[in-house]
């Protein structure tokens, strides 16, 4: 008898228990994710893996959050500790729940936890809380600044009076009274170093036992230091029967902020001056700073891009085109995008605004510019530490000093000096592969082609030059189903939507995507098999992922977005981006990479090289040639059939480890329809789908094959959302900024292929240079760099005769700060005309 049987003997229950064995898989049962929809549970599985409601809850903490799977003792000590070093009391309701309250953290995303029964002697549950961005969290369980501009403007000219705070007064609080506390912001320590620390810290209170009505009131007063010290903060509510300024209770925050309204009365006395002061220092601060701008992805240079560019930029909820375009720090500005991915070594933000006509609007020529962020927005991992906390680090380094310089005072220029927009000269967008319908696929390169094999895929084996690890996307296909869920391989004829072709109906279409970078965690979305859900279900490392609470989760080397029910876009590390849309049971799958993959890619998109003619790969190295048969077009995908060790897929049900895990990943069985039968142009089959598909020949071939209008439906809303974004994604020439001549204007602030900035000078001055300049094809502006010269000319003038022109050369200074003279050539139209004149210019004397 070897050890482990021993082991078993003596003590059986250790064999099926889930007692500190969460996610395994044991001898007789399960403790894994999967066990529950495979019926294969321990029997305590759901008294130690936990399933907590809610499952997330603001950064800042003071969420009650309580077991939903488990029962407990009322003479349970319940204790949570959270990322095995935060201990945080809880109890144990009148229902046998256990609770506890989520704790101040620093960090995004999903954060373990130990349950501990007897007082934190020893943990044996397990559980995962999520941490969300407060700015990111429902406004239902927050509390609102009524008129936040009042809040953060308080004390400057003509902003005086009353400020209100608001809150859902329930559930959130069961006493009849609250405490309203102030919390300040700040990180202390040297820049970039270990030391660099991270603190909220209570302050003092602006009311005790103040009544539950959801509203409080209150004419603020000038603080003392050092508490006037704090120039960033946060309101907090707890219960008025807890003590002030304690950690980790029940509470309720608002959200960071500017504290205009409790600063020093010096402030108050003179804002402009007090801000002035405090930009300074700001700016000779990020002097002695690293200059992280050489780091930072450059912005897309349209809207269309911006929007489309999905695995690296994300809309910026401050600034958002759909949900009205409130754009408080962004005038001018109709839509936002910030880059997903912090800069790697310092942390660093990206953000591009848009104007109403699509063009990225400039610091240069507006308040409301893009700005690049010292802190990046959204945090970035491993969260923790400056300038990486999400929201706070950002509000230190890039807003508050935004108050400071552009909107408490008129010192915009030097906020700009250090952050100025990214224009998009070096801007590259990237490419998409896509697959959709009976299944048609493009690749990378554009080549389009039909493969409906039934079986697993690598759709994408790519190497991520960046990091040395490898991006692996793969797809599962099933057989097309109707509307009531019935699997189309029978005879058409007993379909009252279809006409007798005389063929079995052979379909099939994709059905689930798995994909993994690096270590990452694995990531599936797929088709729910619940026939009353309408919702594409995703799953984490093999667990379904909710996303009834959030629509955003931050995950291992991945972030994930479900934007509706029937839409998930995937986001890597590397730039690398998936869309899943979901229509009738049908998966639509788009892979968008950047330019660092080129000639880094397999599988069924091809070889992304922007050459079309080499994307028809069979694993083994040889290539079909670009009118390849569909029979030839069948083999060579079914040669991407994946393997049972390298699958990314979840199999946790019957069908699909009958189907897929036991049986062959390509099916030998299954004979598709390569050619859809010929339907008389008379019959009401050829005629409907002619006025449904509107000459497109993926929905026609589908609606042919399926006799299913839903099926051809669906394959014409996805090409045209492939077609769309190609489109959207198409590259453009920029020339990059051009800046306005001291003692000029400027006149145009697009600088795309073909646009043209005029330029004119001021009274007194003359245009030295290029009146008008040109965006070129070849991304370079036409003519000279444009000067506005002091309008003094030097007494040594001649005029030079020529047969067809008059030319007067003069001798004008090109700038008020160097002394000496230049030599200008005008022309009878004023116009500079850049030739020698041979004259010799010398500076002039008192």
């Amino acid at each position: 008898m070897s050890q482990s049987q021993m082991f078993l003997t003596l003590f059986p229950d250790a064999q099926n228990s889930c007692e500190n064995n969460c996610g395994q898989r044991l001898t007789t049962c399960s403790c894994h994710v999967t066990c529950e929809p495979l019926g294969n549970c321990c029997q305590d599985y759901r008294d130690y893996c936990l399933q907590i409601s809610p499952q997330s809850g603001t950064l800042m903490g003071g969420t009650d959050f309580f077991t939903v799977n488990a029962t407990f003792k009322p003479t349970d000590k319940i204790v949570c500790r959270f990322k095995s070093e935060i201990d945080i009391e809880g109890y144990v309701d009148g229902e046998r729940k256990a609770h506890c309250i989520s704790p101040l953290l620093f960090e995004n995303g999903r954060v373990p936890f130990e349950l501990s029964t007897d007082g934190g002697q020893t943990f044996s549950r397990r559980g995962t809380w999520v941490s969300v961005q407060h700015n990111k969290y429902s406004y239902d369980f927050k509390s609102i600044l009524l008129n936040a501009t009042k809040w953060q403007y308080y004390g400057t000219p003509n902003v005086t009076g009353n400020l209100t705070l608001l809150w859902k007064k329930s559930p959130l609080f069961p006493g009849l009274a609250v405490n309203v506390e102030l919390w300040g912001y700040r990180e202390t320590g040297e820049p970039y170093t270990d030391n660099w620390r991270a603190e909220w810290k209570f302050l003092y209170t602006l009311g005790e036992g103040v009544p539950n009505t959801g509203y409080f009131t209150f004419v603020p007063k000038p603080a003392e230091k050092p508490h006037s010290d704090w120039e960033i903060g946060a309101l907090r509510l707890t219960n008025s029967n807890e003590s002030v300024g304690i950690q980790n209770v029940r509470s309720v925050w608002s959200s960071s902020h500017a504290l205009a309204w409790h600063l020093e009365e010096t402030f108050r006395r003179d804002s402009a001056a007090w801000a002035y002061s405090k930009c300074l220092a700001w700016h000779e601060t990020e002097q002695t700073l690293p200059n992280f701008l050489s780091e930072i992805a450059d912005c897309p240079c349209t809207l269309a891009q911006a929007r489309a560019d999905t695995g690296r930029f994300h809309t910026d909820y401050g600034c958002d085109i759909e949900q009205g375009s409130l754009c408080t720090y962004h005038p001018g500005a109709v839509h936002c995008v910030r880059a997903i991915q912090a800069s790697p070594r310092y942390g660093a933000g990206q953000q591009c605004c848009y104007n109403a006509e699509g063009r990225q609007i400039l610091t240069g020529d507006s308040l409301g510019g893009s700005t690049p962020d010292r802190g990046h927005d959204w945090g970035s991992p491993p969260y923790l530490r400056p300038p990486r906390v999400p929201g706070n680090s950002h509000w230190l380094y890039d807003v508050i000093s935004f108050y400071y310089c552009c909107l408490w005072s008129d010192n915009c220029h030097y906020y700009f000096l250090h952050r100025p927009s990214s224009d998009c000269r070096t801007y590259r967008p990237p490419k998409a592969g896509a697959t959709f319908g009976d299944p048609h696929l493009y690749t990378f390169d554009g080549k389009s082609f039909t493969f409906n094999g039934k079986g697993e895929y690598t759709l994408l084996n790519a190497a991520v030059n960046v990091t040395d690890q490898w991006l692996r996307v793969q797809g599962r296909t099933e057989l097309v189903q109707d509307s009531n869920g019935k699997i189309l391989a029978i005879q058409c004829v007993i379909r009252p939507q279809c006409l007798s072709l005389g063929e079995d109906v052979n379909a099939t279409r994709f059905t689930a995507v798995a994909m993994q970078e690096g270590d990452s965690d694995v990531i599936e979305v797929r088709v729910s098999n619940d026939s009353q859900s309408d919702s594409l279900e995703v799953l984490l490392n093999q667990g379904v992922l909710s996303f009834a609470e959030q629509k955003w989760m931050d995950l291992s080397g991945v972030f994930v977005y479900k934007g509706s029910p029937l839409d998930v876009t995937v986001m890597f590390s590397s730039g690398a981006g998936v869309e899943v849309k979901g229509r009738g049971a049908i998966l639509g799958i788009v892979v968008l990479l950047p330019e660092e993959f080129t000639n880094q890619t397999e599988g069924l998109f091809g070889v992304m090289n922007g050459d079309p003619d080499d994307d028809l790969g069979i694993r083994n190295g040889s290539l079909l040639p670009g009118d390849a048969s569909p029979e030839q077009l069948y083999e060579m995908g079914g040669s991407w059939a994946i393997e049972n060790e390298t699958s990314l897929f979840t199999y946790d049900s019957e069908f699909l480890l009958d189907n897929y895990y036991h049986a062959p990943k390509h099916d030998p069985d299954f004979s598709p329809v390569f050619t859809p039968g010929r339907a008389s142009e008379n019959d009401s089959l050829h005629s409907k789908t002619v006025e449904l598909c509107q000459g497109d020949a993926f929905c026609k071939f589908d609606t042919l094959v399926t006799g299913n209008f839903q099926v051809g439906n669906a394959t014409k809303f996805f090409h045209e959302n492939y077609n769309k974004l190609v489109g959207s994604l198409e590259q453009v020439i920029a020339c990059g900024f051009v800046e306005e001549p001291k003692n000029g204007k400027k006149e145009g602030i697009f600088y795309l292929a073909g646009a043209t900035v005029n330029f004119t000078c001021k009274a007194n001055y003359i245009l030295a240079g290029s009146a008008h300049r040109t965006c070129q094809a070849d991304g370079q502006w036409s003519g000279k760099q444009t000067f506005c010269v002091a309008g003094k000319l030097h007494p040594q003038i001649q005029r030079h005769r020529n047969p067809r022109l008059i030319y007067l050369i003069a001798c004008v200074s090109l700038s008020e700060d160097v002394k000496g003279f230049a030599v200008l050539n005008i022309g009878p139209n004023k116009m500079p005309l850049h030739r020698k004149s041979g004259i010799n210019c010398i500076p002039l004397t008192a």
